[in-house]
């Protein structure tokens, strides 16, 4: 299998300007990873060192055990087996969509390579524009012409720089869905880079969350949401309701309560406990329920709204997501009820 493995890599601009430190990654052959991470983390020059457009300064990758990047070695991108779909698609201009995707077949003769061509065209769902244009294409078409250029040689690994930055949001779920069912088709191993956590979430096999130039925390994406490594996590993948705690054995008391705890705490302890917004409930009857607040902003985004509630002896105001539309307004007293377990971070 064509599994990527990274090990302590690290890359610096000059002195002083540590990019990536050491960073270790491991990919299973056939996933597709999102590097996930905030701008200037690191996740751009960790593409670019996995594709060879730059040198590591220390540090190995390999894809399914070849050694492509070591102390000592440094194979050229040409010979890597990587194909790259970068932003906005960058397909050549002056060329068909088929001899666009044909482009890195140089090893196959004509037939062999309309072959392939037609197949790769046929797998991303625009069988028969071989003969158009790039300016032709829409958005969503060209980036899925990329990938069908770098899918056509059988590379054994594809790279992903945030390809759908230039979509509207109504092409986007579809292209990341047709992207997704292409390289499980081939069976290549995929890396995503972006910054847009939904997208992460839910396209992805496994999430790598990226912080100053290592991983913070890779997992399946339900894991890096549910059971975020630190606070810092917590807030990057997602909205987060983060409050002080006393917790003992398996309950931690907060302001919202005393709360079940995911996994025992491991004696008393003081710390922090994590709540996702859909764990919180508007109660009807405020009077009836131990902890009240006010309503201070409803924020409608058509399938559900982010009710701000300022709770009663809380300093900062909580977030809970409600699904469709809410009648609550700003200043109504409500109550808040919680559901589900909390992860303690001590």
């Amino acid at each position: 299998m064509n599994d990527l493995r990274i090990t302590g890599v690290s890359k610096a601009y000059g002195p002083g300007s540590t990019v990536l430190d050491g960073l270790d990654l491991h990919v299973p052959g056939g996933a597709l990873a999102a590097v996930l991470g905030p701008s200037g983390c690191g996740k751009t020059t960790l593409l670019r060192v996995i594709a060879g457009f730059l040198r590591a300064d220390a540090g190995t990758v390999t894809v399914g055990g070849r050694t492509l990047t070591s102390p000592g070695v440094h194979l050229p991108p040409e010979n890597r087996r990587v194909g790259i779909v970068p932003q906005e698609g960058a397909l050549f201009p002056h060329l068909s969509v088929a001899r666009n995707v044909a482009f890195g077949l140089t090893g196959l003769d004509r037939a062999e390579r309309r072959g392939r061509t037609e197949e790769m065209l046929e797998l991303v769902g625009l069988a028969g524009y071989g003969d158009r244009m790039p300016h032709e294409l829409s958005g969503g078409q060209q980036q899925r012409i990329a990938l069908a250029r770098a899918l056509a040689p059988e590379p054994a690994l594809v790279l992903l720089d945030e390809p759908f930055n230039a979509l509207d949001s109504a092409l986007r779920a579809g292209v990341r869905a047709d992207v997704r069912a292409a390289l499980r088709a081939t069976g290549a191993t995929g890396v995503l880079v972006t910054h847009d956590q939904q997208e992460a979430l839910s396209t992805a096999d496994l999430v790598a969350v990226v912080r100053d130039g290592r991983v913070a925390q890779c997992d399946t994406p339900q894991e890096v949401y549910r059971r975020p490594a630190d606070t810092w996590v917590a807030r990057f993948v997602g909205d987060a309701v983060l409050l002080p705690a006393a917790a003992d054995e398996n309950t931690a008391a907060t302001a919202l309560g005393r709360l079940s705890l995911a996994a025992p705490a491991g004696g008393r302890r003081d710390g922090t406990v994590l709540l996702r917004p859909e764990q919180l409930q508007l109660t009807e009857n405020d009077e009836e329920s131990e902890v009240r607040g006010t309503v201070t902003d409803v924020a409608f985004y058509g399938h559900d709204a982010m009710v701000t509630v300022a709770v009663d002896g809380l300093g900062d105001p909580v977030g809970i997501r409600v699904a469709g539309p809410v009648s609550v307004r700003p200043g109504r007293r409500t109550g808040i009820r919680v559901t589900g377990d909390a992860t303690l971070h001590p």
